[in-house]
């Protein structure tokens, strides 16, 4: 098993480096393993950013070793200083342990606790730094590291490098407080691997020295490729903001409508990367596309594999459901979550209440910038290209909106989608009687 889970994570372009490789796949071959990843509470919940190393655990898992999560209670106090620009903003002891709460319920959803051997934890490396005092953590730890040797990785150089920026002591000490991780890891549950992004090698390494030194043992490390666009724009961002896990902060359909925008460059390696799909079918999408020469499947296939992973199937349902209404128009079978999703993030939305509507559609439609002008929504009226929840309206241009949005056709009691010609939308959420 472990031999085909090597095979394939380098068919998927998912390893980087190994540190320890020419010893790794026979110590990976001889009983289920246990591996780790950490994850630093630097908000309330993960990005996308996250998900290669949670499905990372998640793959070594169903060859039968066993994951471990670590949520950062410790280190995300401190700030991981790997490849920044400048010094991280310092959150709160209160804040840090709110967001640890709920990074450890989110990883929980992507690997598996039952009664096996191979079965997931979550761990907490405030458990074993809160008790230890300064001196000790100088003299039993701090001692094995080397100044000069720390200067030199490249993460910690370009800060000091730098002009007008540096590093501070406390991020410097970050590398320190990741190697005690795994050595503490090792420790109590014999935990012989750590995984993470590439920009965590000095970091990794680090805690294989520190192992070895204070246990004489030999662990090994295993890095990802960071993640990367063909156009060179950051991944997981978009012009509304980050794309989180956490589906009260990026919406399932907002989140499955990321992934359908997916370029044709990057979107086969994205299915490997972020599916579970087998490589060779990922082929066979791939050759089917080109033959095909129309608009590819590969997008919609990547849209509901990951949106499935990370918000289930009622999730995807959801996403799948608001997106065919849009496209149709017919909008009954959506749902008051459903249309809760499209106020969120989904679509331009405005909030107003009745008292508020201004004196004619056409100002209120130039006003939140569902067409262009004035003379626009005045030639869309005229047309009767504008329909709203799904019925097409001709009426006179200078109508009262309140003859609009009557209160008995309000969908789930307060939404209105507006439909400006074939792809303008913007939703009104009407309060107030």
């Amino acid at each position: 098993m472990s031999n085909a889970l090597l095979e394939d994570l380098k068919a998927r372009g998912l390893v980087f480096q190994i540190a320890g490789e020419e010893r790794f796949v026979d110590w990976l071959n001889e009983k289920p393993r246990t591996l780790y990843c950490g994850f630093d509470p630097t908000a309330d919940s993960l990005h996308i950013g996250s998900l290669v190393p949670l499905l990372m655990l998640r793959r070594f898992q169903e060859a039968g070793h066993r994951p471990i999560a670590l949520v950062g209670g410790a280190t995300g106090l401190i700030g991981d200083p790997s490849f920044k620009a400048a010094e991280r903003q310092l959150n709160t002891p209160d804040v840090v342990a709110g967001w640890v709460d709920k990074l450890k319920a989110q990883v929980s959803r992507f690997i598996a606790f039952d009664d096996t051997a191979s079965s997931a934890m979550v761990a907490n490396n405030l458990d074993w730094t809160q008790g230890m005092d300064v001196l000790t953590f100088l003299r039993d730890i701090g001692k094995h590291f080397s100044v000069n040797s720390m200067i030199q990785k490249e993460s910690v150089k370009q800060r000091i490098e730098r002009e007008g920026s540096g590093i501070s002591f406390t991020e410097f000490s970050y590398s320190i407080l990741q190697s005690l991780d795994f050595a503490e890891l090792y420790q109590r549950y014999e935990c012989g691997l750590q995984i993470g992004g590439s920009d965590q090698w000095g970091n990794i390494t680090g805690g294989i020295d520190l192992a070895r030194r204070l246990h004489g043992a030999q662990v090994f490390g295993l890095t990802m490729p960071l993640i990367t666009k063909a156009d060179g724009t950051k991944f997981g961002k978009t012009e509304s903001g980050t794309i989180w896990l956490e589906a009260s902060k990026t919406s399932p359909y907002a989140f499955y409508q990321f992934w359908l925008g997916t370029a044709d460059a990057d979107v086969y390696k994205f299915l490997r990367y972020f599916t579970f799909l087998p490589v060779e079918q990922i082929a066979r999408i791939e050759e089917e596309d080109k033959a095909a020469q129309g608009r590819p499947q590969a997008q919609a296939v990547l849209a509901e594999e990951v949106t499935r992973l990370v918000h289930g199937q009622e999730g995807l349902d959801a996403a799948l459901r608001i997106t065919e209404a849009l496209f149709s128009g017919s909008l009954s079978d959506l749902s008051a979550d459903d249309l809760a999703q499209l106020a969120q993030d989904g679509l331009p939305t405005t909030n107003v209440t009745r008292g508020d509507l201004p004196a004619t559609l056409t100002q209120l439609l130039s006003d939140v910038d569902a067409v262009a002008s004035g003379k626009q929504a005045k030639d869309a009226l005229s047309r009767s290209a504008v329909t709203v929840n799904g019925a097409a309206l001709g009426m006179d241009v200078n109508a009262n909106p309140e003859a609009w949005f009557p209160v008995g056709s309000a969908l789930a009691g307060k939404f209105y989608l507006v439909k400006v010609g074939k792809k303008k939308h913007h939703l009104f959420v009407i309060s107030g009687g």
